[in-house]
């Protein structure tokens, strides 16, 4: 994500990830409806969704009365994303956090990022961690895989050759030792499960 090279591939695969929106946001409503209590409307307002994509988790979250920006590098998915999103208020950005997010600090309630910190090397890991707990009052997460590996997830993972398997290793004791420009990063972070598969990552961001 930013990595120039990664965007032209992001780029050229949008139309793939626009074949499974509807799988995707079928699957992020049933996510949403488990963690409802962490994700409480009632509670937080604004929404950040960091590496959106073609804009899935943005119109599941839209759904639950969030108010809606999703930010990713890669032009093509984001063009995916407005037409699905066309009859809503969601906000679409093209915006990488690895290169500093456009917001003010505290700007957003809430900022989570779905499936995009295990493909990050780590110290491109600890900017996404210090951007979203810069511009989050309250929560930050990171939507991503647990330790529990499927084969053909530690197949693909092989061959793309990302750090996925550090990530599923570390990612707790990574949040919680993140320290960026001599600031930590959070105050605390928890885990919560959510698939069989699948956890959040949950910052609360320092200040």
């Amino acid at each position: 994500m930013g990595n120039k090279s990664n965007t032209r591939l992001f780029n050229g695969i949008a139309p793939i990830y626009g074949l499974f929106y509807r799988r995707q946001k079928s699957e992020f409503r049933k996510v949403l409806e488990r963690a409802h209590h962490v994700l409480d409307p009632r509670r937080f307002k604004t929404v950040l969704d960091v590496g959106c994509g073609t804009g899935a988790l943005c119109a599941a979250l839209y759904e639950k009365g969030f108010d809606v920006t999703g930010i990713d590098p890669a032009e093509n998915m984001l063009k995916i994303a407005r037409k699905k999103a066309r009859h809503t208020q969601i906000r679409f950005i093209q915006a990488s956090v690895l290169e500093g997010l456009p917001f003010a600090d505290r700007a957003f309630d809430l900022s989570i990022a779905s499936y995009v910190a295990h493909g990050l090397k780590p110290q491109d890991r600890q900017r996404l961690y210090a951007e979203m707990s810069r511009v989050t009052k309250s929560q930050v997460i990171v939507y991503d895989y647990n330790a529990k590996r499927g084969l053909l997830t530690t197949v693909i993972e092989w061959l793309e050759r990302g750090d996925y398997f550090n990530f599923i290793r570390l990612a707790e004791s990574e949040m919680k030792s993140c320290v960026f420009y001599l600031k930590e990063c959070f105050s605390e972070v928890r885990v919560l499960e959510v698939g069989k598969r699948a956890a959040w990552y949950i910052g609360k961001p320092a200040r």
